[in-house]
């Protein structure tokens, strides 16, 4: 038998382009490392938040994979999994079988608009920015919203996740209305499934919540939490309790669950589609298939009225993917592994504001902080342009150790 392996990662966003060069940086060469990703382009999803409104562009906020990953040595495929045979370990895709000793799955989540009607871009009345199609059509609808202004809304749905860009959002929608003028025809709310207003999904994050309310009186938003939308109808926002909210635009982040082929696969996830994950981010039930990001199931730190599920940041998937690639190749290398409890991970997330922000920092997002740190002020605006090119610089070249 041939000591030679084939570590198969699906999914090449912040978790598994991590990965992927974590690996090939651990792993000899006769090993092989194959990426599956139906985009061939990096995007840097936290600066879709200016998209819209023209201060990015596709290219500044992406680049392509295959370049990266051909300089590294990593096999990069611009394909789509659809499904996973767990007993013949192979990786099913439209045209092919890919086998695989080592599986990495960084899917990713699906974006389950679905769930609310009326909801979403496609086929619905409200925008997204979680990817980069969507931020591109909600550009294109503030254009038409500057011609014609009103009444914005802009949050969270019930069972999402990505508290972080709803607000974030919500802020430089703000300032781009206080830009131009609008402030008078164009009130903004924010509606979450929060139990309160900086709740983030974690249960606030030191006095996050003061600081979020009196952001939000300071710049006239209404802030609505603990609310489920029922209905989304062209220009109106049915919430429970029959409270109808009108808009001009709305951005909304839908619920989210697991994408297809991992929720259809038999054994591998949880009803909601995510995958369940030990301290060494390897499945309990199939110890080669290991997951990290946003397709991981972790559980709230407290149940809320309203589902609101637990955010999983950029920066923490890829602390996620490091602990994964490691043990991937401890497996093949026969070296010792590491183990990480969720409730260990950190975060620091800046929330732009256009040309002020807020800054959270948190030691352990999940459980009891010691070290949690709120700061408000414009030097938030500046933190995270500096991070963006930092980041996009580094990744660009292939470096992935912050």
């Amino acid at each position: 038998m041939s000591d030679t392996k084939q570590v198969v990662i699906v999914g090449s966003s912040f978790a598994g382009l991590t990965a992927a060069l974590e690996l090939r940086k651990h792993l000899d060469r006769s090993h092989s490392v194959v990426v599956l990703d139906r985009r061939a382009d990096f995007t840097f999803i936290p600066s879709l938040v200016w998209l819209p409104f023209g201060k990015r562009t596709p290219e500044d906020i992406t680049f392509p994979l295959a370049p990266l990953y051909e300089r590294k040595g990593i096999d990069f495929r611009n394909i789509t999994a659809s499904g996973f045979d767990l007993e013949r370990k192979v990786v099913h895709t439209e045209d092919d079988e890919i086998p695989y000793d080592k599986l990495m799955l960084a899917t990713g989540p699906r974006l389950a608009f679905e769930k609310i009607p009326g909801l979403g871009p496609n086929g619905g009345y409200t925008q997204s920015i979680c990817n980069l199609e969507h931020a591109q059509i909600a550009g294109e609808a503030w254009k038409r919203f500057l011609a014609d202004p009103g009444p914005v809304v802009i949050g969270t749905a019930q069972g999402g996740s990505c508290f972080g860009a709803s607000y974030e959002y919500l802020l430089n929608v703000k300032h781009q209305i206080d830009k131009a003028g609008l402030t008078a025809v164009a009130p903004v709310t924010f509606v979450t499934a929060e139990p309160f207003l900086g709740h983030f999904g974690l249960g606030g994050v030191a006095d996050s919540q003061q600081r979020v309310e009196k952001f939000f009186a300071k710049l006239g938003i209404e802030g609505i939490a603990n609310n489920v939308i029922t209905e989304i109808r062209d220009g109106e926002m049915q919430l429970e309790g029959g409270r109808v909210l009108p808009f001009a635009y709305s951005m909304m982040v839908p619920p989210f669950t697991g994408v297809d082929a991992v929720k259809d696969t038999d054994g591998l996830a949880n009803p909601m589609g995510f995958i369940p994950i030990d301290e060494q981010f390897r499945h309990p039930h199939h110890p080669d298939v290991f997951a990290a990001g946003v397709d991981i199931a972790i559980a709230p730190p407290t149940q809320t009225p309203v589902p609101a599920g637990v955010p999983k940041t950029g920066q923490m998937s890829e602390t996620m993917a490091r602990i994964a690639a490691h043990n991937i190749a401890a497996d093949i290398n026969h070296t010792p592994h590491k183990q990480m409890a969720l409730t260990e991970l950190a975060a620091i997330c800046i929330l732009d504001a256009g040309n002020n922000g807020i800054i959270f920092k948190a030691d352990h997002v999940l459980g009891n902080s010691e070290h949690a740190h709120v700061v408000a002020g414009p030097q938030a605006h500046w933190a995270k342009i500096a991070f963006e090119r930092y980041f996009l610089t580094s990744r660009r070249h292939g470096m992935v150790a912050l």
